[in-house]
């Protein structure tokens, strides 16, 4: 069984919602399983430190977690039309695996969850691709092709599965964009496991 990544930062949930079901997408493909991981908070007294074990969801993620899968979905709420700190700390320290080529050639997508329809959505997700594309890995969206992208009215862009939460905070995904966030998944695994294949 091949693995996929699903990597997420959520502090509501409304995040991490999208990451378990874009991890039932990747594990609807016959020879892929999604590995969910978390990153831990930051925190601006340098002192403070997390517990080396969440007290629920995935556990956090390590550099091998990297190295050993064939794909990566990689997945933030937005900060002012920015990937969420804690998410950019934990990329900032992943030079080894740039300097190893680690990630290169390998397909990665991307998906957040905003309060407002116009709370950064798209510019996040692009922010997210930034560096991974420094890392050498190949970009997979959403298509058109999903007709769930044409007439939402809440989350969803051709650039990565995406959720609108409300000002109330709901973690409940939408029809829409549940099955947008499976798609990608699903999508990420096809890509995934055809570039793994080849010589």
């Amino acid at each position: 069984m091949k693995e996929i990544l699903v990597l997420y930062y959520s502090r509501y949930g409304s995040t991490l919602n999208l990451a378990r079901q874009i991890g039932r997408g990747i594990d609807s493909v016959d020879g892929a399983a999604a590995r969910l991981r978390t990153v831990p908070p930051v925190s601006t007294v340098c002192e403070a430190t997390a517990a080396a074990v969440p007290d629920s969801g995935a556990p956090y993620s390590e550099a091998r977690d990297l190295d050993e899968c064939i794909g990566l979905a990689l997945g933030s709420p937005t900060r002012f039309g920015n990937m969420a700190a804690p998410l950019k700390y934990f990329l900032d320290g992943t030079s080894p695996q740039w300097l190893a080529g680690a990630l290169s050639g390998k397909p990665a997508a991307v998906f957040t969850s905003t309060t407002s329809m116009h709370g950064g959505q798209e510019s996040t997700l692009l922010s997210m691709m930034l560096p991974l594309l420094h890392h050498g890995m190949l970009i997979v969206g959403l298509p058109y092709s999903e007709p769930d992208l044409s007439t939402t009215p809440d989350g969803g862009t051709p650039y990565g599965a995406s959720h609108v939460s409300g000002h109330d905070g709901r973690t409940q995904l939408s029809e829409a964009e549940a099955r947008l966030a499976f798609a990608l998944g699903r999508r990420l695994a096809l890509t995934a496991l055809k570039l793994a294949a080849r010589p």
